[in-house]
C-alpha cells in the first residue's frame, strides 16, 4: 500500500492507504481527529465538513489521493494552544450545539463563510449553512452563534 502525504491542521503526515480512501476515514481513524463526523457517507449532511484550501469540503466523499500538496484543517485545528476560535467560543456561549451532529459542518462552513465574507449579512449566514442539516433545529442559536463571532471576533 503506498504512503500518501497529507497536511493537516499545519502537520505533514505520511499515510498508508489506498488513494480512494475517504479524507473522513484517515482524519478519524489514522489520525485521531473526531471533529469530523461521519453521519450520511453520501456528501448530503455537512457533519464530515473540513476546509481543503480552506474551502468547505465533505470528507467523507473527498478521496486522500486528490490532496497531495493540499492543506486540510479539522474544527481541532481552528483553536490556538489554550484559546478556542471565536466560533468555538461563540457556539459554547449560544448553546448552539445540542447532540452535536451537526456542530463541526456548521462551524466549519461558518469559518469558511468569515473567511470570505468578514462581516456577513444574516440572509448570507443562513445561505452558507442552509446545506448543513441538524437534527435538533438549533438553526437560530447557531446563526446567533455565528453572529456572536463576527462581532467578538
Amino acid at each position: 500500500m503506498p504512503a500518501i502525504t497529507l497536511t493537516v491542521n499545519g502537520h505533514h503526515h505520511q499515510v498508508a492507504a489506498e488513494a480512494d480512501t475517504p479524507l473522513l476515514y484517515v482524519l478519524r481513524n489514522d489520525l485521531a481527529l473526531n471533529g469530523p463526523r461521519f453521519g450520511c457517507g453520501l456528501g448530503q449532511c455537512g457533519a464530515c465538513t473540513v476546509l481543503v484550501d480552506g474551502q468547505a469540503t465533505r470528507s467523507c466523499i473527498t478521496e486522500i489521493g486528490s490532496l497531495e500538496g493540499r492543506s486540510v484543517t479539522t474544527l481541532e485545528g481552528l483553536a490556538m494552544p489554550g484559546r478556542l476560535h471565536a466560533l468555538q467560543r461563540a457556539f459554547i456561549a449560544e448553546q448552539a450545539a445540542q447532540c452535536g451532529y451537526c456542530a463541526n459542518g456548521m462551524i466549519m462552513a461558518a469559518k469558511a463563510l468569515l473567511d470570505s465574507t468578514p462581516e456577513p449579512s444574516e440572509p448570507d449566514i443562513r445561505d452558507a449553512l442552509a446545506p448543513y442539516l441538524c437534527r435538533c433545529g438549533t438553526h437560530n442559536r447557531i446563526i446567533a452563534a455565528v453572529q456572536r463571532a463576527v462581532r467578538e471576533g
